[in-house]
């Protein structure tokens, strides 16, 4: 991130939600490509304060002032999971190009809405592990044959949240394991395979309270005999792994998911010589955040330098197997996709 950018794309972030204020704001400021130019919430006091404590020049009392703004030309979205679309659809309208927090919606329904975005108006979903060195990396082995014939993938992602107040254990705005953190497994398993999933078929234990899926496992079929497993838990300790294997070695990915912004990581290659990761190679990753990556590729496409690999045809797809995990554990069969 070392060039030296004459007209950085002006953000604007609706909500003070706490992703934005402590992730993907501070991520932002690590690329000369963007420029964060306001932020909003629906207390004007409140954004007024954020916006003060993260030096941001402009506050707005709406998402409808944010909008109205024309110095903003693209916005990043954290509100509720149950809003995504209806606040996305708006920005759109107003000519704001849309980086929206997954999930895209909370069916596919709701996300195929997004497929109404003018031409012209950029969108993604915003998954930023696919911008991640170390994802790059893992998919490089996999495709360039590193890891022979790709068998499949594994992972565990898992955090302790039991509070009832917590948005993430509500259920009418799109609460769960599965919205939450399962998306993670899927967009990673898709993007280090190459192809996308046949069908799949999932287990879900819900909370008796919250009525939310706190523990979903997934197994899903990416043909060619090549499967992808996960288990994501919101009522389990603190726990996440991702494993690739295949026929000539394995490639392990210490944190997959949650990598540590602005620090090193380590992936490890391991052919298999002996067992307990005797033979394990370990590769350094070099400090990054994911985030501010983000926020370049997605404002190097606004500026025309770049294209933008993700668009709405991405993020339904993602629905769809959410909803695909959701269908499979209500029916107990195989979805296909």
């Amino acid at each position: 991130m070392a060039e030296t950018v004459s007209d950085p794309v002006r953000f604007g972030v609706i909500s003070t939600a706490k992703i934005g204020r402590e992730k993907v704001i501070p991520g932002f400021r690590t690329t000369p490509w963007v420029s964060v130019h306001g932020i909003s919430s629906r207390d004007a006091a409140l954004a007024r304060s954020v916006a003060d404590e993260l030096g941001i020049p402009n506050a707005y009392g709406s998402t409808e002032a944010l909008l109205a703004d024309p110095a903003i030309e693209a916005v990043y979205i954290p509100v509720p999971n149950d809003a995504h679309v209806d606040v996305a659809l708006a920005a759109a309208a107003a000519g704001k190009h849309v980086l929206l927090e997954k999930p895209a919606g909370l069916t596919a329904a709701d996300a195929r809405r997004l497929e109404a975005i003018p031409e012209g108006i950029l969108f993604m979903e915003g998954y930023m592990v696919r911008q991640h060195p170390q994802w790059a990396l893992v998919r490089d082995w996999v495709q360039g044959g590193r890891l022979g014939r790709p068998i499949g993938y594994q992972s565990w992602f898992s955090y302790m949240n039991t509070d009832p107040a917590n948005i993430r254990n509500r259920l009418e705005t799109g609460g769960g394991a599965a919205l939450d953190i399962g998306v993670y497994p899927l967009v990673t398993s898709r993007f280090v395979l190459g192809r996308d999933p046949r069908r799949l078929v999932a287990v879900i234990d819900r909370d008796p309270a919250f009525g939310t899926d706190r523990t979903s496992s997934v197994l899903v079929d990416y043909g060619d005999g090549i499967h992808a497993t996960f288990t994501v838990s919101t009522q389990c300790v603190v726990h996440q792994r991702a494993t690739i294997c295949g026929t000539e070695g394995r490639a392990e990915v210490v944190i997959p998911f949650n990598a540590p912004l602005g620090g090193e990581t380590l992936v490890r290659f391991d052919a298999g010589a002996a067992l307990g990761d005797a033979s394990a190679e370990t590769t350094v990753v070099p400090a990054c955040d994911m985030y501010g990556l983000e926020g370049e590729l997605f404002a190097k496409a606004v500026r025309g330098v770049a294209p933008l690999p993700y668009g709405v045809a991405d993020a339904v797809l993602q629905m769809r197997l959410l909803d695909a995990i959701f269908r499979s554990a209500e029916t107990g069969a195989w979805v296909e996709i």
